[in-house]
C-alpha cells in the first residue's frame, strides 16, 4: 500500500510531466467501469462523478484508476460535445467511438491511449526486421510542441532525421497515399453523381475518419451505404507498404513492421478491422496486417525521449524517394475541411480536363468560417455544381441528418471528422493543457499544413507524379482491393 510521503510524490510527479503532456506511467494499471452500454454512471467514489465506463478491451483508450480523480470531465465531453455518453448502443458493442477526445481533457491522465510505443523499440532491435514508419501530416506540425517549439512548428524533415536515428529503416510519407484518397474519392463520387441509386446513394459522406466510421456503424446503420468505400491515407499507406514498396524494394513484406504515425487514438482499432489485411490476402497471407502499429503524437513523444533524442536537436532528413512526393491537397486533409478541399479539385480536373481556377486552391466554403459546426455551401465545377457539407462537429450530426432527411437541406457530398477541427486536433494529438501553455492551438496546426499547401509547386492530387507511376505501374485492376473496403 501506498504511504502518504508515496502518494504526494505521485503528484508532484504528475504536476511535474503535466508541463511536457506526458503521461506518468504507473504500473499501467486500469480499471473498466462498464461494457457494452451497461454501468453508466457507476465506479466514481462516493460524492463523486464517475469517469467514462471505458472496456478494459477497448483497443484504443485505458483508464488508469490510481491518477483518476473522478472529476467527471471526459464523461460530460462525450456526452454533450461528441454526443456518445449515454446512447444505447447494440447488444455486445461498446459505447465508444474510440476518438480520444477525451484523453486531450484529462489533466491528470487518468485516460490515455492504450501504450505501444514499446513494441517499437523491441521491433528495431530484432535483425530479423525491417521497420518501416509513415508520418502523418498532423503529427508533424504538432509534435513540435510536445517539445516546447513554436505552436505550428512543421518538423517534417526533423522527425524523419530522428525515426531514423532510432534506427528506423525507411520513413514514407503518409500524405503520398492521402494523394491517392483523393483520387479515388475524387472518381467515386463523380460515379454516384452520375448512377444515384438504392446501392450507392447521395449524399456521399467521407471515410476517412475511423472515429466517425463507428459513430455510423452504432448509431446509424442504415448510413452505410452512404459512406465512401475509399480507406483512410493510413491504411491505404499500409497496404501499399507491403505490397508495392516492399516489391520495389525487394523487402520480403512478411519481414516489414509497419509504424503509423497518427494524431489519431481511433487508428489503433482501426488497423485491426476487417479488410485491414489487404497486402496479406493479396500475398496469401491473410495474418499479415497492412498497419503493424499505430502510434499517437504523445506516443512519439515518449518513444524519443526513451532514447534521450530532443525533437529541436534532431538532424533534419529527407523521405525516401519511394512513396515520398506529395501535393499541396494530400498536405490538407487533416484540416476540417481538407479532404472536401481537396476532393473538388480533382473533381474539377476529372471534369473539365484542366487545373481548377484559383479560387479552388483556397476554398472559403471549406475553411470558412472556421468555428462554424455545419459549414455548407453550393460549389461550381464548370461542367456542374454540387452541394457540399463540412461537419465540424460530431455532436450536430444527428441535427444534419434530420434537416437532409426532411429537405430542409440538399447535399451530395459530406465531410465528417470525429474531432473537433479535424486531424489536428484529433485526440492522440497535445493535451489541450500542454497547448494552452506554450499558446497553441489546433488552428495553428491548421495553417501550418495550409502554408505546407500553398508552398507546394503540385496542388493538386492526380498530378503528383508518383501516384501518377503507381496507377500505371502498379494498381489497374488492384486498386479496388488494396484502396476500398466494404462498409458492413
Amino acid at each position: 500500500m501506498k504511504s502518504h510521503n508515496d502518494s504526494r510524490t505521485t503528484r508532484r510527479e504528475m504536476l511535474k510531466t503535466a508541463a511536457l503532456g506526458l503521461p506518468l506511467l504507473i504500473g499501467g494499471e486500469q480499471t473498466v467501469f462498464g461494457q457494452g452500454g451497461q454501468g453508466r454512471g457507476q465506479g466514481g467514489p462516493p460524492g463523486r462523478r464517475a469517469p467514462l465506463p471505458i472496456a478494459l478491451d477497448n483497443p484504443s483508450i485505458q483508464h488508469h484508476k490510481s491518477r483518476c480523480r473522478s472529476c467527471g470531465r471526459c464523461r460530460e465531453f462525450c456526452r454533450m460535445m461528441t454526443t456518445v455518453f449515454g446512447q444505447p448502443v447494440p447488444s455486445g458493442e461498446d459505447a465508444c467511438i474510440q476518438c480520444g477526445q477525451c484523453t486531450t481533457f484529462c489533466k491528470r491522465f487518468g485516460i490515455t491511449e492504450k501504450y505501444h510505443y514499446p513494441t517499437v523499440s523491441k521491433a528495431v532491435a530484432e535483425p530479423e526486421l525491417m521497420t518501416v514508419a509513415s508520418t502523418s501530416p498532423a503529427i508533424r506540425v504538432a509534435l513540435g510542441e510536445m517539445f516546447r517549439m513554436p505552436p505550428g512548428t512543421n518538423v517534417e524533415s526533423k522527425i524523419v532525421g530522428a525515426l531514423k536515428q532510432l534506427g528506423i529503416a525507411h520513413v514514407l510519407d503518409t500524405t503520398f497515399s492521402a494523394d491517392l484518397t483523393i483520387m479515388e474519392e475524387a472518381s467515386e463520387l463523380l460515379q454516384r453523381l452520375d448512377r444515384n441509386g438504392t446501392k450507392n446513394p447521395l449524399p456521399m459522406f467521407t471515410s476517412c475518419c475511423p472515429g466517425w466510421v463507428r459513430f455510423v456503424k452504432l448509431f446509424y446503420p442504415a448510413l452505410l451505404p452512404n459512406l465512401s468505400t475509399v480507406k483512410s491515407p493510413v491504411m491505404m499507406q499500409g497496404a501499399l507498404v507491403k505490397t508495392y514498396f516492399a516489391q520495389k524494394t525487394g523487402i520480403d513484406p512478411a519481414k516489414i513492421v509497419h509504424v503509423a504515425l497518427t494524431p489519431c487514438t481511433a487508428k489503433k482499432a482501426e488497423i485491426l478491422l476487417p479488410g485491414m489485411n489487404a497486402a496479406g490476402v493479396s500475398l496469401h497471407k491473410p495474418e499479415m496486417r497492412d498497419v503493424d502499429i499505430a502510434l499517437t503524437c504523445r506516443e512519439v513523444t515518449l518513444l524519443l525521449n526513451d532514447k534521450k533524442i530532443d525533437m529541436q536537436q534532431a538532424q533534419e532528413a529527407t523521405f525516401g524517394t519511394q512513396m515520398g512526393s506529395a501535393s499541396g491537397a494530400g498536405a490538407i486533409v487533416d484540416n476540417s475541411g481538407g479532404v472536401m478541399e481537396a476532393t473538388l479539385r480533382t473533381v474539377y480536373k476529372l471534369l473539365n480536363g484542366s487545373n481548377p481556377p484559383d479560387e479552388f486552391l483556397n476554398l472559403r466554403s471549406a475553411r470558412e468560417p472556421a468555428n462554424q459546426s455545419v459549414r455548407q455551401a453550393t460549389v461550381d465545377l464548370g461542367k456542374r455544381k454540387v452541394d457540399v457539407a463540412v461537419i465540424r462537429d460530431i455532436g450536430k450530426v444527428p441535427e444534419f441528418l434530420d434537416a437532409v432527411k426532411s429537405g430542409t437541406r440538399k447535399c451530395d457530398f459530406v465531410e465528417v471528422k470525429a474531432c473537433t477541427n479535424g486531424c489536428v486536433g484529433g485526440g492522440g494529438q497535445p493535451s489541450r493543457w500542454v497547448a494552452r501553455d506554450i499558446g497553441g492551438s489546433p488552428q495553428n496546426r491548421q495553417n501550418a499544413l495550409y502554408q505546407k499547401d500553398a508552398a507546394q509547386a503540385v496542388r493538386v492530387s492526380c498530378d503528383n507524379p508518383q501516384v501518377k507511376t503507381l496507377y500505371d505501374e502498379f494498381l489497374d485492376e488492384k486498386a479496388k482491393t488494396l484502396l476500398h473496403v466494404e462498409m458492413t
